[in-house]
Formats: structure tokens, sequence, C-alpha cells
């Protein structure tokens, strides 16, 4: 998450003012697995909220590039013991989502998945609504909490995993790994050299270049892919306001609707996620260090790094022929990191050393190459700035013991301080394991030398129970970066955004081995500690929509700007609807839009959407009345032919009824 603080400041100053039970250890063996896949729309509000990533308030969503989806896969052995994982297009996943989720899920599948082995993760698209936390810092920028877009994610994960349940059938799951290069560069060169030649020899370039996937078969049917790759959802700039998945979206498009030919109507037919690993210091952005994309447009720049993701992934998944086999199993805990004593074996100088409560560092006000901040402080700048000691100081005051815990960090804000706490402390950690496979779960940011230091940790507990390991970062909750202790010490965005000291790196490396061991050994993990529910935080000052009114002459759906008559395929269709908020109705597991090509007499969808090349826009003209632009790209394979646009959306009267009303623009041509 990249957090652009002058935004942020102006943001704080107006927030002032208003287990799964373990079977016995056996030597891996052939299993027999039921494999399931699902997916559900998660798309929140597409108009006047605040987006989640950059933390600009004034980047708020004005329609959508792409729907936002959860992917969920499910395995479970012949004795019904089962793993599940879910990957959302979300910036995180919060606490508040995690606990929902497992609620609703018990009410549905009683004690199937639990918090010990179902794990929701995020590909960190910086171009989501956001608002669906429970801690203030999470939901400045929307000025407090979202419910729609809480219940948008919460009730598309649920259907996800429901339809992944309901979907169980025998089959396979086989394993692939290679290298991917091109798609990501490394954003913090300056911290990464600060570790020691050992960590650096091991990622040549800076670069984390490994790419795994899962390849999900039915009785021989291949029906889903899950990848894991790192690099940053930060294609789409700061700039931009359309929700979209960025690159990891268009790789799952790519896949799905590229590779598999799925459509709107079928999916779940075949489902793929690009999932992420440690991608802390990893930018999509290859250009000036992680500041600019391989290209000056911000959509080329998301098909480009997508689709080196998807072509990877799938000359592996093509290409996979390990099968996963042996026990299915999971251990979780959750972990208060506010006061974790770390052991001198996971330390840099072998000494005993603590973490702090939940903090921010002045540098984390620089932001990010991907996502700068204001000229205030540069990145490593070790010397207190005046400003913001101030700033912190008024809206956040910090102890002293927390400032001098938190050293060589400058805090800025001390979230983990406040009462209830600004941030979350109190962890979870995961470890599932697929036969010889191990999925390590944790919810920070982490870069790619302090995951290699967190992987080998679990990997010399393990001790041959997994031979392969993936660490999946932004998982169940969100905790900021995870910087090493090396790169914490010069205090670069990524070292100034690591929320629980120097040691942070040290600490998740010794919880996730004791998982690791508890793994092994088929011994339980109890919680000591649970994370505190904050039901008073769900306040929201954003008024949302009071009325929609078309202008004078006007009816809802009727078209502004129609069509011309021929188009030729590569061109670009826009048509301009009169419309209502579309926050009336989010139209999850639906469509504000409708290409269709006539076939005699009758119409037929070719895309809605859920399609990349189609792009709806909302705008507020004055008052209560707004305008909606639906553009198609039209695809270079499209079949010549008659075509009309198709607009569906919803107003509010005075009273606060909603009606829906569709707009029909008149035919056209597509020629070749």
């Amino acid at each position: 998450m990249l957090l652009s603080p002058h935004r942020l400041i102006a943001c704080l100053a107006t927030a002032t003012l208003t287990l799964m039970p373990a079977p016995a250890q056996a030597a891996p063996q052939a299993s027999s697995y039921r494999v399931g896949v699902g997916i559900g729309d998660m798309t929140g509000e597409p108009a006047e909220v605040g987006m989640l990533g950059y933390a600009d308030p004034a980047q708020t969503t004005s329609g959508l590039a792409s729907r936002q989806w959860a992917r969920a896969f499910v395995v479970a052995d012949a004795t019904d013991h089962r793993v599940a994982f879910v990957s959302t297009e979300a910036d995180f996943v919060t606490q508040a989502v995690q606990v929902e989720v497992l609620k609703r899920l018990k009410a549905k599948h009683g004690t199937a998945y639990t918090d010990q082995n179902l794990t929701l993760t995020a590909t960190h698209t910086h171009s989501g609504p956001g608002g669906f936390d429970e801690y203030t810092l999470y939901n400045l920028t929307t000025l407090g909490f979202e419910a729609p877009v809480f219940e948008a994610m919460v009730s598309g994960i649920v259907r996800a995993v429901d339809a992944a349940d309901a979907n169980l059938k025998p089959g396979k799951v086989k394993f692939a790994e290679g290298t991917l290069t091109g798609a990501n560069v490394n954003r913090s060169l300056a911290a990464f050299t600060n570790n020691p030649a050992a960590d650096r020899a091991r990622f040549p370039n800076a670069v984390d270049t490994r790419m795994s996937v899962l390849r999900f078969e039915q009785n021989g049917t291949p029906v889903g892919m899950l990848d894991f790759f790192a690099t940053h959802g930060t294609s789409m700039t700061p700039s931009n306001h359309l929700i979209s998945a960025d690159n990891k979206g268009y790789a799952s498009h790519a896949i799905e609707s590229g590779v598999h030919h799925v459509t709107w109507a079928d999916r779940g037919d075949f489902v793929a996620a690009f999932a992420q690993t440690n991608a802390g210091d990893m930018s999509p952005n290859l250009r000036d260090g992680g500041a600019k994309g391989p290209t000056g447009n911000e959509f080329e720049n998301t098909r480009i790094i997508g689709q080196l993701q998807a072509g990877k992934a799938q000359e592996l998944f093509a290409n996979a022929t390990e099968e996963l086999s042996g026990p299915i199993d999971a251990r979780g805990r959750y972990v208060d990191f506010s006061n974790v004593q770390v052991a001198g074996a996971y330390t840099p100088d072998g000494q005993p050393h603590r973490t702090c409560p939940g903090a921010l560092g002045q540098n984390f006000t620089a932001g990010a190459e991907d996502g700068p901040g204001p000229p205030i402080v540069d990145e490593g700048d070790l010397n207190t700035n005046p400003l913001l000691l101030v700033a912190g100081i008024v809206v956040n005051p910090t102890p002293a013991w927390v400032r001098a815990c938190q050293a060589p960090k400058d805090v800025f804000l001390g979230t983990g301080s406040q009462n209830p706490p600004w941030t979350p402390q109190i962890m979870p950690l995961q470890i599932l394991r697929i036969g010889q496979l191990a999925l390590t779960t944790a919810p920070g940011e982490f870069t790619i030398v302090s995951g290699q230091r967190v992987r080998d940790a679990v990997n010399a507990q393990l001790n041959g129970v997994a031979t392969h390991q993936i660490l999946a970062g932004y998982a169940n909750a969100y905790a900021g970066y995870v910087a090493t202790p090396e790169e914490y010490d010069l205090q670069h965005y990524e070292g100034a955004a690591t929320h629980f000291g120097r040691y942070t790196q040290s600490a998740y490396a010794q919880e996730l081995a004791k998982l690791a061991a508890a793994l092994r050994d088929g011994q339980p993990t109890p919680s000591t500690a649970q994370p505190p529910a904050l039901p008073q935080n769900r306040i929201s000052v954003r008024p949302g929509v009071v009325l929609d009114t078309p202008p004078l002459g006007k009816q809802f759906g009727s078209v502004i700007t129609q069509p011309a008559a021929t188009y030729s395929r590569g061109a670009e269709v826009q048509v301009d609807f009169v419309t209502g908020h579309p926050n009336n109705n989010l139209r999850n597991e639906g469509t504000f839009l409708e290409v269709q090509r006539q076939t005699g007499t009758t119409w037929s969808t070719v895309s809605t959407d859920s399609e990349w090349q189609t792009i709806y826009r909302w705008k507020r003209e004055y008052l209560g009345v707004s305008t909606a632009q639906v553009t198609w790209s039209i695809p270079r394979t499209a079949e010549p032919g008659t075509y009309r646009i198709i607009h569906h959306g919803d107003a509010k009267s005075l009273t606060g009824s909603i009606t829906p009303f569709t707009g029909t623009s008149r035919a056209f041509q597509v020629t070749p």
C-alpha cells in the first residue's frame, strides 16, 4: 500500500474533527483429493468513494475499468480435511472482512472453514474503493467506514467459497515453478543493498523472478489456475479514478477469457487467480527505478505486465506434471505483534530483542517511487522534521518508550499506541499444507529478502514435510510493510512503514517457524490473543446519494451522444446516457452495460462491464443530474455485423425509492 501523506495529513485533520483437527503425522503418500473452484463479484461503490492504496482523498471512484472478483480454491482429502485459498482483487484484506466471512461460512458450512484453514489474500490493486476496515488509519481517505463496499467484498468472497465448495469433485492438484523476468523491478535499491552480500546474491538484479503455479483438475479436465508472483498492483496511477483490478486482474482475464474462452454468462467454468508473494519492494513500473511504467499509458502498462504474468503462468500450467499428494493440513494462530519477544536465533546480532506497538516513521510520508509523497522529507532522511513531529504529536501522540523502541525510526504516527489502536496489532498467521506444498501466509508486504528469511525459517522447521513452499502476503489482515532489520536501518519508505519496529521481520520468521514445527509434529496451535471487534469505528461522514434527477426534456436512459453509423474493428465506440447514481445498485453479479449483436431478429450480449474491452464512466453534471459514458474498444476479432450499446442504471427519488431503468443506443455497423 502506498500512502501519500500530505493527503494523509489532511485526512488526519479531518479525522480530529469529527483448529482444524490435526491428523497424525505420516509420510507423504498418494491421496484422493477433491478440488473445487469458484468466483464471486465483489465490486464496490463505483462513484464518489475514496480509493484505497495511494491515500489521496481526491482520488475517488468514477466508474469501472474492470469489476473486482474473489476467486476461491478448495482442496479436500479422503477424510475431508480441507484447505481453502481465496484471492481477492483488493488492496488488502481487513480483519473485519475476515471475521465476517468466517461468521457467514460457519452458518452455512459448520466447521468446514475456519481461521485455521481458510486464507483470504489480496492482489494489492491500488484502484479499488476503500472504507472496509474498522481501523482508523485505513478509512481516512474514505472519511470513514463504507458499509456497501464492506458488504460487496464480504458477500463476494462468501459466494466464491460457496461455489468452490459446491463444485468439489474428484481431482488433482499439480505444481510447477519457473522464472519470469521483465515484469518487476526493485524500487528500493538502496535499502536492498544494505542487506548482507549472501542475501543479495540470492536475488540477481535485485528482483524476485520466481513464479509458482497450481493446476487444478477435475476428472482430468483443467478447471483452475492459482499463480504466485511478486509485483505491485500499481500499473494504474494515482490519477486514475476507475475501479481496476490492475495487472493481476488483467492476467486473470487473459487466462479465463483469452485462453479458456469463459464468458460473463459461464464465469466459473475456469477460474484463474494471480496472487501475491513478497511484493513489498517489487514494482511493475520498469522505468526510473519503479517510478514509471513501461509506456506512458497506464492502461497499456496494466495490459503489458498482466500479459507477461499470464503468458508465463500458462506455459507453466501447460507443463505442470508434479502431482501434489499426501495429507491436507493447516495451522493458524493470532499473535500480538506489539510485544513479541524475539530469540537471538532470528536476529542479525544473535541477541534477543522485542517488537513494538505499531508506528509509522516520518519517511513513510515520502511515499514510494510508485506513488511519491510531498517534498517534506526524502526517503532515508534520518533528521527529525519539525512539521511532521508536531503534526504527529497533535493528532496521534506516541509515548517516549515507543519512540525509543522503534529507533532508528523517527516516529510520525504511533498508530498502535492509541486506544483503540489506529492499526491492528494482533495479526493472523497460517500455514496450509497440500501434500508436499506448504503455503505460508502473513498479513504484511514483505520485501524480497525479508520474505526469503521467513521462508528459510519455515523450511528449517518443516524438515522435509514439504518440499515446496510459497509465501503469500496480504493475507487475512493488513499490517503494513516487513523490511529486514538492515533495510529498516535506512528508513526508506518500506522501512518507515514497517509497523512493529526493527525486529518485525525477525518476529514473523520466529512465529511462523513455530507454526511449521506444530504442523510437522501434529500439534495444536491455540491462540492466546484474539483481534478486537471495533464496531464503534463503523461510521462515515459521507452523505451518500440524496436524489437523482434527469435534465429538462430528458428521462433516465436517454441517449445524449449516439454512436456513429459505422466502425471498423479496432475502433472505439462511445455512447453517453442520462443516468442515476451507480451507488444506488452496485449490480454485483450483474452489469451496468451490455454490448449486443443482432442475429436475425434477436440481440445477443457479446460484452459486459466485466470485460476489459469496455469502460463505464460516471460523471455528476450538477446537483442530482449525472451521465454515464460507455466505451467499447472493438476487438479486432469481432464479427462484422449490427451492434448496439445498452446501459442499465437505477435512480433514487426524493422519497428514497430506487427504480431501475435501461437505455438503448441506436444500432451501428462493425465492418472488417
